[in-house]
């Protein structure tokens, strides 16, 4: 199949495949991310303790999402799609209902795993989609409008989580038919899986475009997969682990920014899931879709490194951010200095997954997108929130000294992505070539 623009599918179809793929992913954001502002109606009522929860919150989610997104990976390159997403999307749905109804730890512990593994089927194949409905000059701005569903499901779980602790001050318990008396945490959690098992309906109404691209329709062995990425090493690990850097900053803040605001001007955690949520759909929103316009505007003049430049450029930006928002002695600087911090931070996260689209052959998209979905989410998530709570309690060893292991650990992560990122330049523009020359191999 010819390489052209010719016989995507119209604007209308791409962006309404866009749209439902990125309410997907907010869905799938709040499901991940509300946790992090129910932390004391949870602990309270289960008995754990803060490392108990912070395995809920980021370890057992992301090993799982990482582990079982590789093979899903594979599954979106030769199989549908559109129905991997919607099992995927019934699958967290019925284990976010689940976390509701859990009475113990364990139970709790076997559900989150259990949104771990359906959320992993979603990112790799709805890529895929994404880069199948649109030309290479307009793949960077879709793939950021998708991934808007970051920021938007964790501005609304933050947002939501803020409303539900105002709710479970001013009133008890909710009587359901069936499941019983539950508490208002436990009913969010219900609501969620609802809202998913719903929402898997509107994936009717995605149409599953034709592969195109080097390597469409090609099924390639694992060892070819492998061979490719092996060939392209400098490229995928510079890639990988830049952008790495920008999540492990971007999701160490965002576990602990409420908190910081808490311990640092006394505020209360409503307050905090109000403010850094609104900040976070708000500007979060804007730095992607800006990395993705700015990367296409570039690529149109005829910069085939324009996804990895922008992920340099948003390091550099972000450099000063992290540096000056933990230092500030007015609560309201610091708020001011968070929306600069969230939009640079973000705006790497749909240039990123759309720079391994153009480096890829068609049927290895979804693999190297799950490879790099594992590196930055187990580095990012997995390790990130506990980067920050470790040198708080081992380096400094006081609740108090929060934003200096928020300054050190951010600074450390973006000034390392400059490095890597910047360094991974030219290979990217290698890799682009490498590309165009291996169509001729799979006849």
């Amino acid at each position: 199949m010819s390489n052209n623009n010719n016989g995507y599918p119209s604007n209308v179809r791409a962006w309404t495949t866009v749209a439902i793929l990125m309410v997907a992913y907010v869905l799938s954001f709040i499901d991940r991310q509300i946790l992090n502002l129910l932390v004391g109606p949870i602990r309270r009522d289960l008995l754990i303790s803060d490392t108990q929860m912070s395995l809920l919150m980021g370890l057992s989610f992301a090993l799982f999402y990482t582990v079982c997104g590789i093979p899903l990976g594979r599954l979106a390159d030769t199989r549908s799609r559109r129905g991997l997403i919607a099992i995927g999307i019934l699958f967290w749905s019925a284990a976010t209902a689940a976390c509701g109804m859990a009475r113990l730890y364990w139970q709790f512990l076997i559900c989150r795993i259990g949104v771990g593994v359906g959320e992993a089927a979603l990112s790799p194949a709805a890529y895929s989609l994404i880069a199948d409905s649109f030309p290479a000059e307009r793949r960077a701005t879709a793939i950021s409008v998708y991934s808007m569903g970051v920021y938007l499901g964790s501005g609304l779980a933050f947002l939501f989580g803020g409303l539900v602790i105002k709710l479970a001050s001013a009133q008890g318990d909710v009587l359901l038919p069936i499941v019983g008396e539950v508490r208002p945490w436990q009913l969010i959690f219900l609501a969620l899986g609802a809202a998913g098992v719903l929402f898997t309906l509107l994936m009717l109404a995605v149409k599953e475009p034709a592969r195109r691209g080097v390597g469409a329709g090609v099924v390639v062995p694992l060892a070819d997969v492998g061979r490719y990425i092996r060939a392209n090493k400098r490229t995928v690990l510079c890639h990988n682990f830049g952008f790495a850097g920008l999540a492990f900053a971007g999701y160490g803040s965002a576990a602990w920014v409420p908190t910081f605001f808490i311990r640092t001007y006394g505020w209360d955690a409503g307050q905090v899931g109000i403010v850094y949520g609104s900040i976070v759909a708000v500007f979060g929103c804007l730095g992607i879709v800006f990395g993705g316009r700015l990367a296409d505007w570039m690529a149109k003049r005829g910069r085939s490194d324009a996804n990895m430049r922008v992920g340099l450029y948003a390091a550099i930006g972000a450099a000063p951010c992290v540096v000056a928002f933990p230092l500030m002695d007015e609560a309201l600087w610091a708020v001011l200095l968070m929306a600069p911090t969230v939009f640079c931070l973000s705006m790497p996260f749909g240039v990123a997954p759309a720079a391994i689209q153009e480096i890829m052959p068609n049927s290895m998209r979804g693999q190297a997108s799950a490879i790099y979905l594992f590196v930055i989410t187990l580095i990012g998530l997995g390790i990130g929130p506990t980067a920050v709570a470790l040198v708080t309690d081992y380096v400094f060893a006081d609740d108090q000294a929060l934003r200096y292991s928020l300054l050190i650990v951010s600074s450390l992560a973006v000034f390392s992505s400059i490095a890597l990122l910047n360094k991974g330049l030219q290979p990217y523009r290698e890799s682009v070539v490498r590309l165009q020359q291996w169509s001729a191999e799979p006849a």
